[in-house]
């Protein structure tokens, strides 16, 4: 017999959970932001079950002494542009997640886009796109005149079947655009919720950890200029840039919201 959904009363402001509806979110003190959100039991227990081992630890955990953790550095790779490998630290880490957040037409898809199809010329990428059809991305890069030829594209929208995908293509590094319109199966609300971005980006980053591929996920900006669900998502993300600017300039600014580790820290 089918368990009945869980029940979970999230606050639409900052993501906080309650065991039962209240007027005002304690946490950040937003009157009537508490919605009502089922999730169901049993597929998530398998989920978390087959991405056991969040922080990348295989097989069974086990107790070590601290003396015995390899201080060996973790190796990075660039991006192909200087200055947002220092933003990023230095470089990617294999098994990194990071959201990139920014205005609509700040440029987000675009900067990503010429990244991967620069790397893709030397590691295996790839490219999910939930809000633009692949004709749009394609011609996006035609238009930029950027090489195509080995980078690989996806339009979905579902995280399961994104990661099962991952898992045969095996990439380095993938790009999520947008994590607001990606959803999970069990996550009883529309996609852009505080629910189904909270899990999502949860379980992307469960799979950056096991499988070593480093996780780009785009973001949008809040009317404060903020990025969308930031107490959601900075928990589970390893590094946090906002991409912004003036409309009327051709600059564009990267900033570091949450600053992953660099060399030699």
């Amino acid at each position: 017999m089918a368990k009945a959904p869980k029940r979970a009363f999230v606050c639409n402001e900052c993501g906080a959970d309650y065991p039962r509806w209240q007027g005002q979110c304690s946490a950040c003190h937003a009157w009537n932001t508490i919605t009502e959100v089922r999730l169901a039991a049993s597929p998530t227990v398998a989920r978390n079950e087959r991405l056991s081992g969040y922080a990348g630890s295989a097989g069974v955990a086990k107790v070590q002494k601290l003396s015995d953790i390899s201080l060996e550095e973790l190796p990075r790779f660039s991006t192909g542009f200087k200055e947002f490998d220092r933003v990023l630290g230095g470089g990617v880490v294999p098994g990194s997640a990071i959201l990139i957040g920014g205005n609509p037409g700040a440029g987000k898809s675009t900067l990503l886009l010429q990244t991967l199809c620069k790397l893709a010329q030397q590691m295996k990428t790839l490219y999910v796109t939930g809000e633009e059809s692949l004709q749009q991305v394609a011609m996006r890069a035609h238009r930029l005149g950027l090489p195509t030829d080995n980078l690989n594209m996806l339009s979905e929208t579902s995280i399961e079947q994104i990661c099962l995908i991952a898992e045969e293509e095996q990439p380095k590094l993938m790009v999520i655009d947008s994590i607001q319109v990606m959803h999970m199966a069990d996550v009883q609300s529309s996609p852009g919720s505080v629910a189904q971005v909270r899990e999502t980006a949860a379980y992307l980053t469960r799979f950056a950890k096991t499988r070593g591929v480093a996780i780009v996920m785009v973001g949008h900006v809040t009317k404060d200029g903020s990025l969308a669900g930031p107490k959601v998502l900075e928990h589970c993300i390893d590094c946090s840039v906002l991409l912004d600017g003036d409309a009327d300039s051709r600059f564009r600014t990267l900033r570091s919201h949450k600053k992953p580790l660099r060399r030699g820290e």
